[in-house]
C-alpha cells in the first residue's frame, strides 16, 4: 500500500512532462496506476475476506514515535475497490472528453491521479491523523479540479466554496480527532474501534468528528457546496462527487459505527440528516433542468439514504448499506459520464433543449437505461439488491418497536419515490422526442468515450445476479455490528413476496406516478416558498463576514502611521511598563563599558540619532540613521563578534539604499507637504519608549539565575554542526527552524512590496532592452547585444551596457567604469562568504546580501535596463528556489525516518584541495543566500525600476499634453 501510494505520488508529478509528448493520450498512461491498484486490491481479496487484514507499518520519525500506518480490512478493501476501480475508467473516459491538443489536460491529469491517491491513502490510513492528512488532501485537489477551468468564474466561486465548507468541517473533525485519541491513549483506527473509550468527553470527540463527515458528504445544512462544484469537468462529477470524495464521509461514518452507534446522539443526528437530505434532493432534484444538476441533487439526496443506512448500526442495516454505497459508486458515475458524452456531442445539457437523440445514440440509451435501473432499484439490479436489503432490514427493526427504525424506513420510502422520479425525468429529459422541440444533433465522439460508462453500468446488472458474491464480500464488516432485531439476513435477488419487496413496488409506482404527473408537480413546487436556502445562506454569511471586515478595518485602520504608531508604543509602555513596576530582578551594579572605544562610538551614535529627528531633508535623516547602524555594527566587531558586524554593516547598507529608492520621488524636505504636529507629546512618548527599553535591557542582563544553554553553543557547534563559526552553525542547523521562518517572511515581504507597486500586472524578470531599443543604440554598442564570440574588441572598451539609456545628469561614467571593475569580484566574494561562513566569518546570509549589493551597484550605474543585463531571471523563482532547497533540506530527512533538518556529513581528502566537509546545512544556507538575493533582486525590480517607469510614463505623459496645448494654441 506504501509502494501504491508513492507510485501516485510520482506519477501525478511527471504526468504532466508525459503530456508533452503523448498529449491526451497521456490519460491511458495515468489510467494505469489505478488499475494496478484495483488489481493488488483484488489479489489481496481472498485473505481479507477471509478475516486476515492487510497491514504495513512504516516507522518515520522514531525519535517522535511517529509511524505511518496502513490498514486494508473488508471495509476498507471495497471502497478500494471503488475508487481504484472507477479512478482507472474516469482516467481513460477522460482521453476522449478532452481535445487532443488541450494544454490544460496535462494539468488536469496530474490534479485528478492525485486526487484518487489521496482516496486511496484516505481509505487505507489506520492512523487517525494520517486520515486526516489525506482528508484534507482530497479537499485540496477538489478544489483545483473543481477550479479547472481558470477563466469561469462560476468554476472559482465554486471551487472556493466547496474548499471552504470541507474544510471548515475538516477543522471540526481535527479538533475531534486529536480529542478521541487523547482519551482512547492511542490514534490507530483499529485499536479506537475495537475498544471504544467512553465518556462524556467521547461523545463531543465523535460529534465532532462526525461534523466534518457530514460537510465532506454534502449532507443538510452542507448539501449546497455539491451541486454548485457541477461547474467542474464531468469527469471530476462522475468520480469525485459519484464514487469517491462524497464517500469519504460515509465512509468515516462506516468506520466508527462499530464502536460509536449505541452512543448518546449518534443514530438520532444521522436518522434526523439523512432523511432530511434524502428528501431536500430528491424534491430539488425533479426542479432541475441541466441534466448534472439533476444528477447532482439526486447524489445528494442518495448521500442521505447512505447515511441513514450506514449510520444506523446494526448488522443487517449495515449489509444493506455497504452494497448501496457499491451499488451507487456504479450507477451514478455511470449517469454522471453519459452526461459528458451527451455535452460534448450536443452542446448542451439542457434537458429542455435536447429533444430526440435516443435514435442516434443507441448505446448511450442503453447503458443510461441500466444505470437508471440500478439507481431507481429495479430488478435483476444490483440496487434492487441493496434497497430491498435496506427496506428488510429496517423494517424489522421498526417492527421491534425502534423510534428510529420507523423514521427510517418511512422517510427512505418516501425518498426512494422521488429517486422513481428524477430518474424517469432523467432518461426523458435526456433521450425522448419532445413535443414543439427540434431534434438535437448529436455528433457522437466515439464509441471508445462510451466504454467506460458502459462496463459501469453493465457492472451494476451483472452483480445483481450474484448477490451471495457481494454477501461475502460485505459480510465482514456488517459482523462488527451488533445484531438487529431480525434473523441474520443475506443478500438475494429474490426473497419471496415479502414486506420490502411490495415498499420497493409502491415507491416505484408512486414515483413514476409523480413522473407522469410531472406538470401538477412544477406547479405544486412552485408554490412552496424556499422557507430555508442553505447555499442563499451560505452567501448571506460571507457577504456579512466581508461587511464586518470591512468596517473594522475602516475604524481601526484611518491610514495615519502616526496613530498606528501611537497606538502601537502606547501599549508598549502599558504592558512592558507594568511588567517592571513588579519585577523583582533589578541589577545589583552596573558596568558602564568594556571597551574604552564604545564611549565615543555611542556618543556619535546618540548625536545622529537626535539629528535625524532634527534634520529637515529627508536624504540627511536617512544618513544620519545609517551612521547609528553602521555604529551597532562597531560595536559589535568590538565584541569579538565579526559576523555579526558584518551582517549588521551589509543590512544597514541595503537598508538605505531601499530608503533611498522610495524617497528619491517624494519631496526633498521633511514636512513639506504636511509639517509635524505636536512635537512636545511625540518627544515624550520616544523618550518614555526609549526608558523603558533601556530598562528592560537591564532588567534581563540582571534576571538570568541559570548557565544559558548558549554557553555550550561551541561545543555543538563543532561536534554536532562540523563548524567553527557558532553564528553560522546556529543559523543553519542549531536553530534553523527560526531561520526557515525568517527567511519565509522574507518571501512574503517580497512579494507584499512588489504587490504594492506593480498596478496592473506583476511582470518576472527586470526590464530588458527591446528591439526598438537595440536599433537606438550607437553602432560601436550593437554587437552587444548580438551573440559573439567574446572576441570582439567593442565589449572590453564598453562598461556598461545600458548605461547610455541614463539621462546625461543622471549618468556617472566614474561609477560606471568602478561597477565594471568590482561586481565580479564582489560576487566571488559573495560565493567565498558562502562556502567559507561555516568556519569563517560569512555565510549565506552575508553572501546573499553582499551579492545583492553588487546588483545594487549595477543598477545605481545603469539604470533598469543595466539590471535586467545582469540578472535575466525572474525574482520570484529566485526566491521560490531559495525557499525550496531550505525548506527541502529540512523534510527531505523525514523520508529517512530522521529528524526534520537532521544534518549529514561527508568528510575525506581530495587531491589539491585537501581535507573538505560537506553537510547538509551547506544546501540549507544555499537557500538563504538565494532568498537573500531574490529579495533584493524584487525590492530592485519593485522600488527601483517599476518606480522609474512609472515615472518616466508620468513625465512623458506631461509632456504630451504640454506638447498637444501648444500646438493648439
Amino acid at each position: 500500500m506504501l509502494v501504491t501510494l508513492a507510485v501516485f505520488a510520482a506519477a501525478s508529478v511527471l504526468l504532466p512532462l508525459a503530456w508533452r509528448a503523448l498529449g491526451a493520450r497521456v490519460f491511458y498512461l495515468a489510467a494505469l496506476i489505478p488499475a494496478g491498484a484495483f488489481g493488488y486490491a483484488v489479489i489481496s481479496g481472498p485473505g481479507i475476506l477471509a478475516g486476515t487484514p492487510l497491514t504495513e507499518h512504516f516507522q518515520w520519525i522514531a525519535a517522535l514515535d511517529i509511524t505511518i500506518t496502513m490498514r486494508m480490512d473488508v471495509l476498507a478493501w471495497v471502497l478500494t475497490l471503488v475508487v481504484t476501480g472507477v479512478g482507472g475508467l474516469v482516467l481513460a473516459y477522460c482521453a476522449r472528453y478532452f481535445a487532443a491538443d488541450d494544454p490544460s489536460s496535462g494539468r488536469f491529469a496530474a490534479e485528478l491521479l492525485a486526487f484518487a491517491g489521496a482516496m486511496y491513502g484516505l481509505v487505507t490510513a489506520d492512523d487517525i491523523y494520517l486520515l486526516y492528512f489525506f482528508w484534507e488532501a482530497t479537499s485540496v485537489f477538489s478544489y483545483l479540479l473543481i477550479g479547472h477551468y481558470t477563466d469561469r468564474r462560476a468554476s472559482r466561486a465554486a471551487a472556493l466554496q466547496a474548499l471552504i465548507v470541507t474544510t471548515a468541517g475538516g477543522l471540526a473533525m481535527l479538533v475531534g480527532s486529536v480529542m478521541l485519541a487523547a482519551q482512547s491513549g492511542t490514534s490507530l483506527l483499529s485499536e479506537i474501534v475495537a475498544r471504544p473509550p467512553q465518556g462524556a468527553l467521547v461523545t463531543v470527540a465523535v460529534l465532532l468528528i462526525l461534523s466534518g463527515a457530514l460537510s465532506k458528504s454534502a449532507l443538510v445544512p452542507f448539501h449546497f457546496w455539491l451541486p454548485a462544484a457541477m461547474a467542474a469537468p464531468t469527469p471530476v462529477s462522475a468520480y469525485l462527487h459519484a464514487a469517491a470524495m462524497v464517500k469519504a464521509g460515509i465512509y468515516l461514518i462506516a468506520r466508527l459505527a462499530p464502536a460509536f452507534a449505541l452512543m448518546p446522539g449518534w443514530r438520532p443526528l444521522l436518522i434526523g440528516v439523512g432523511v432530511a437530505t434524502m428528501l431536500i434532493g430528491g424534491w430539488r432534484a425533479l426542479r432541475q433542468y441541466d441534466l448534472k444538476l439533476l444528477l447532482a441533487y439526486g447524489t445528494v439526496s442518495q448521500l442521505g439514504f447512505l447515511t441513514v443506512v450506514v449510520g444506523y448500526g446494526v448488522r443487517d442495516v449495515a449489509l444493506a448499506g455497504l452494497t448501496l454505497l457499491l451499488a451507487h459508486a456504479l450507477f451514478k458515475s455511470a449517469l454522471f459520464l453519459v452526461v459528458g458524452v451527451i455535452d460534448r456531442s450536443t452542446g448542451t445539457r439542457d434537458l429542455r433543449k435536447l429533444s430526440g437523440i435516443a435514435p442516434a445514440a443507441p448505446l448511450l440509451v442503453v447503458i443510461a437505461t441500466l444505470a437508471a435501473a440500478s439507481m431507481a432499484a429495479i430488478p435483476p439490479t444490483l440496487g434492487f439488491v441493496a434497497k430491498e436489503a435496506v427496506f428488510s432490514s429496517l423494517l424489522d427493526e421498526a417492527a421491534a418497536g425502534s423510534p428510529e427504525g420507523w423514521i427510517a424506513v418511512i422517510g427512505v420510502a418516501a425518498g426512494s419515490v422521488l429517486t422513481t422520479a428524477y430518474c424517469a425525468r432523467f432518461l426523458w429529459g435526456a433521450f425522448a422526442r419532445k413535443p414543439d422541440t427540434v431534434t438535437t444533433q448529436f455528433d457522437h465522439r466515439g464509441v471508445l468515450m462510451d466504454a467506460a460508462p458502459l462496463i459501469l453500468a453493465v457492472s451494476g446488472i451483472g452483480l445483481g445476479f450474484i448477490p451471495q458474491v457481494i454477501d461475502g464480500w460485505v459480510r465482514g464488516y456488517a459482523d462488527t455490528l451488533s445484531a438487529g432485531a431480525g434473523q441474520p439476513y443475506h443478500l438475494g435477488l429474490w426473497h419471496g413476496f415479502v414486506p420490502a419487496l411490495g415498499v420497493s413496488a409502491i415507491t416505484l409506482a408512486l414515483g413514476l406516478l409523480l413522473f407522469w404527473q410531472r406538470a401538477w408537480t412544477s406547479r405544486a413546487q412552485a408554490k412552496v416558498p424556499p422557507l430555508v436556502d442553505a447555499g442563499r445562506s451560505y452567501w448571506a454569511t460571507m457577504r456579512a463576514i466581508d461587511r464586518v471586515a470591512t468596517r473594522t478595518t475602516g475604524a481601526s485602520q484611518r491610514g495615519s502611521l502616526p496613530v498606528y504608531l501611537t497606538v502601537i508604543l502606547l501599549v508598549l509602555i502599558g504592558g512592558v511598563g507594568l511588567s517592571l513596576a513588579v519585577n523583582d530582578a533589578w541589577p545589583i551594579g552596573i558596568r558602564w563599558w568594556d571597551h574604552a572605544a564604545q564611549v565615543p562610538i555611542a556618543v556619535v551614535m546618540a548625536i545622529c540619532a537626535v539629528g535625524a529627528t532634527r534634520a529637515t531633508k529627508r536624504f540627511t535623516a536617512i544618513v544620519l540613521l545609517g551612521i547609528t547602524g553602521y555604529g551597532l555594527s562597531a560595536l559589535f566587531a568590538l565584541q569579538g563578534a565579526p559576523d555579526l558586524a558584518l551582517t549588521q554593516m551589509l543590512v544597514e547598507t541595503v537598508t538605505l539604499v531601499a530608503f533611498v529608492l522610495v524617497l528619491r520621488r517624494l519631496p526633498a524636505n521633511l514636512g513639506q507637504k504636511h509639517g509635524t504636529t505636536h512635537r512636545l507629546w511625540r518627544a515624550l512618548l520616544a523618550g518614555a519608549v526609549g526608558l523603558v527599553m533601556a530598562l528592560v535591557a537591564m532588567v534581563a542582563l540582571a534576571a538570568r539565575t541559570a548557565k544559558p544553554i548558549s554557553e555550550m553553543f561551541p561545543q555543538f557547534a563543532f561536534e554536532e554542526g562540523h563548524g567553527r563559526n557558532i553564528v553560522n552553525v546556529t543559523l543553519v542547523d542549531i536553530r534553523a527552524w527560526d531561520t526557515m521562518g525568517e527567511i519565509s517572511v522574507l518571501v512574503i515581504a517580497a512579494t507584499g512590496v512588489a504587490s504594492l507597486i506593480f498596478i496592473k500586472r506583476r511582470t518576472g524578470a527586470a526590464p530588458r532592452l527591446q528591439e526598438t531599443q537595440r536599433r537606438r543604440l550607437p553602432a560601436r554598442l550593437r554587437p552587444l547585444t548580438e551573440p559573439s564570440d567574446g572576441d570582439d574588441d567593442t565589449a572590453r572598451r564598453t562598461w556598461l551596457l545600458a548605461g547610455w539609456t541614463l539621462a546625461p545628469q543622471n549618468r556617472s561614467i566614474v561609477l560606471e567604469v568602478v561597477v565594471r571593475l568590482l561586481f565580479h569580484s564582489v560576487m566571488v566574494v559573495s560565493i567565498y562568504l558562502l562556502f567559507a561562513g561555516h568556519n569563517l566569518p560569512g555565510g549565506g546570509f552575508s553572501g546573499g546580501l553582499l551579492a545583492g549589493l553588487a546588483l545594487v551597484g549595477r543598477y545605481l550605474a545603469g539604470g533598469r535596463y543595466e539590471l535586467g543585463a545582469a540578472v535575466p531571471l525572474d525574482a520570484g523563482k529566485v526566491l521560490g528556489t531559495g525557499l525550496i532547497l531550505a525548506v527541502g533540506s529540512a523534510a527531505v530527512p523525514l523520508f529517512f525516518g530522521l529528524a526534520p533538518l537532521d544534518a549529514q556529513w561527508w568528510e575525506g581528502s581530495i587531491p589539491l584541495l585537501g581535507h573538505l566537509e560537506l553537510g547538509t546545512s551547506t544546501i540549507f544556507d544555499i537557500g538563504v543566500y538565494l532568498v537573500v538575493i531574490g529579495l533584493i533582486l524584487d525590492v530592485l525590480r519593485s522600488l527601483g525600476a517599476e518606480v522609474d517607469r512609472h515615472h518616466e510614463d508620468s513625465v512623458g505623459e506631461s509632456d504630451r499634453q504640454l506638447s498637444a496645448e501648444r500646438s493648439t494654441r
